[in-house]
């Protein structure tokens, strides 16, 4: 991925905070936050004390880093936490498509309700800009986690509305599966291997992928960059889970038993209906309002996608080779894997077998 224009703002007067802050990618934003960008003020929000503990006992401990506790579900604590905040960052979800599909009443209280509880703090307590994480799954949803991602998506875009002649603008962030985060498919290889025997759903089955550092990194970049109301797609490679499978373990035998329920066999970041509204740009992809107050000079520099362009992950036009996959997965501490190990090493993994 090629660098965007950074450090527009200054990031030294903003206090910035981050829901979910304790996950992989709160981390990963943190770690870059700390190291490069090194704002007035951090806080991580998060609804788990033991999470926010073992952090800061990893290394996340700065003078200007503060730990929350507190859940989006919540509407007065996140009136509280907001006060004197710039920056939001909501990256709070229920994520699990087999835990959301159990527990629908749960992932609607946490992924929707939660949604529009940050909407409203932020503009209540004068937030400027908002960017919330969004998901493949949230294009064509066919399973609970995606549609509650969808109708957080549209909250957030139409909370720009809601805001008004106020100053706080809401953008989203849409991107693909995370290499080595915490609950996805490469750890989970590496743990199978060891019986011998590979569980794979389908051998057709093809997924975007994106590294943490990439996703923190593109995040901060669309700060730099959102007018209020976009839904930013990074231009990222393709993988086949079978080619994953043979990388991680070539030795073992394979054991195919189908498309679970709630999962596709290719994932969609910009579906067709919404190509006459998206632009390209040479590293990501726009999808722009459908709404009065929505500036048609914004994003002028994008070249309008074809009525009928879709960007799915078995049609893009990058695919990361078995060589780019072991360079990734060589800088995965996967041995007693540990999330606090995935950190910045993966893109430049990336960049030395590219």
């Amino acid at each position: 991925m090629h660098e965007l224009m950074m450090k527009a703002m200054n990031w030294s007067k903003k206090t910035v905070l981050v829901t979910g802050g304790t996950g992989s990618f709160g981390r990963e934003f943190a770690s870059l936050m700390l190291a490069e960008f090194q704002p007035k003020k951090l806080i991580v929000f998060s609804r788990d004390e033991m999470k926010q503990y073992t952090m800061r006992a990893d290394g996340f401990d700065a003078p200007n880093l503060r730990y929350f506790i507190g859940d989006v579900r919540d509407k007065e604590r996140l009136y509280r936490a907001f006060h004197g905040v710039d920056i939001v960052v909501h990256a709070a979800a229920m994520k699990q498509v087999p835990t959301a599909e159990y527990n629908p009443f749960e992932a609607i209280k946490t992924n929707v309700i939660g949604a529009a509880n940050v909407i409203d703090a932020a503009i209540d307590c004068g937030v400027e800009k908002v960017i919330a994480l969004s998901t493949d799954k949230a294009a064509n949803p066919i399973n609970l986690y995606g549609a509650s991602k969808l109708c957080s998506d549209k909250l957030f875009v139409a909370g720009n509305a809601y805001s008004g002649a106020r100053k706080t603008r809401m953008s989203v962030v849409r991107y693909g599966n995370v290499a080595g985060s915490r609950g996805s498919v490469i750890p989970f290889f590496w743990e199978q291997r060891k019986g011998g025997v590979l569980t794979i759903t389908d051998r057709r089955m093809t997924r975007f992928w994106i590294t943490l550092e990439q996703g923190a990194r593109f995040v901060a970049q669309c700060l730099e960059q959102m007018h209020g109301g976009e839904i930013f797609v990074p231009k990222i490679p393709s993988m086949r889970i079978c080619d994953l499978a043979e990388v991680i373990a070539p030795a073992c035998r394979f054991n195919v038993i189908g498309i679970r329920p709630g999962e596709k066999l290719h994932e969609i970041m910009v579906p067709r209906d919404d190509a006459r509204h998206t632009v390209e740009l040479p590293d990501f992809y726009v999808i722009q309002p459908d709404f009065q107050w929505w500036d048609s000079k914004n994003w002028r520099a994008g070249k309008p996608c074809e009525d009928g362009f879709r960007y799915s992950s078995d049609t893009n036009s990058q695919w990361l080779t078995r060589a780019e996959m072991q360079s990734i997965i060589a800088g995965l501490r996967l041995d007693g894997y540990s999330e606090a190990g995935q950190n910045g090493n993966l893109l430049r993994a990336v960049a030395a077998a590219r």
